[in-house]
């Protein structure tokens, strides 16, 4: 009993750091979570399940907080909702129908985190550089723009189910080269209100699969909640110059460990 009430506090304790991390950086808790959990010994479909039902909790308050600032384009997070959302879908059902077990999918989740951990950390590192050049070949992607950001919605739903990693990293740099007259906060603002139906969806469907750990999740809900809260807060009082070059270096090593090891 007195392990297990360590466990827990242990997994709280991780849980308001990766809150602090996720206030301080804008970095999505996927990115850091699933890692995390995965050092704890936790199996990848147990870590991918339960962090994307963690990463639904707590981005749906930044959505109400955008929302009430007017800088979440629905029409956009719909298009990309229409996308992501019947892929989530569909790759549930996908491991439901060609795996018996969720061990025999193991390595594709993990290869797949590793993949996205590596795409998360070159946006960290390259997103002023993105952002120049988002003016690049505008009229061929203006003419294409929305056929763009459906397909981008598809590749999320696929690649986030199977990691819970990129619902926001990497759609806001896509966000970012094809809409480039959009605001910082409105792409944030925007991502976040497609990343949280997604998030639910896909972490509903490993929740089905029996992949999510319900008592971990709510230690980790626990820690974090207020901890975002707090590093919000801090976020102006710490450089930006100091901070993402570290993270972005973490993820990068953490994805060429999952990706090819």
């Amino acid at each position: 009993m007195e392990l297990l009430l360590a466990d827990l506090l242990m997994y709280s304790i991780t849980g308001a750091c990766v809150g602090l991390l996720v206030g301080i950086t804008g970095v999505g808790g996927g990115s850091l979570m699933t890692p995390l959990l995965l050092a704890f010994g936790f199996p990848a479909h147990i870590a991918v399940g339960t962090d994307l039902l963690y990463a639904a909790a707590t981005k749906a308050g930044g959505v109400y907080g955008h929302s009430r600032q007017k800088s979440v384009d629905w029409s956009l997070a719909l298009l990309l909702a229409a996308g992501s959302l019947p892929a989530a879908g569909v790759t549930i059902l996908l491991l439901t129908w060609f795996f018996d077990d969720p061990a025999q999918y193991s390595a594709l989740l993990t290869t797949t985190l590793g993949g996205m951990l590596i795409l998360t950390s070159g946006v960290i590192l390259f997103r002023r550089r993105l952002r120049g050049l988002s003016g690049a070949g505008q009229g061929i992607i203006h003419q294409h723009v929305k056929t763009i950001t459906l397909a981008t919605g598809i590749v999320l739903g696929v690649l986030v189910t199977l990691s819970s990693v990129g619902a926001a990293a990497i759609a806001t740099a896509v966000l970012m080269l094809l809409y480039p007259k959009m605001r910082g906060l409105d792409i944030v603002g925007t991502n976040l209100a497609h990343a949280v139906p997604l998030t639910l969806l896909a972490g509903l469907g490993h929740l089905y699969l029996g992949n999510v750990d319900l008592v971990l999740l709510g230690c980790l809900l626990l820690g974090s909640l207020p901890a975002i809260v707090l590093g919000t807060r801090l976020a102006s009082r710490i450089p930006e110059a100091l901070m993402q070059p570290v993270l972005a270096s973490t993820l990068l090593g953490l994805g060429i460990k999952f990706a090819f090891f």
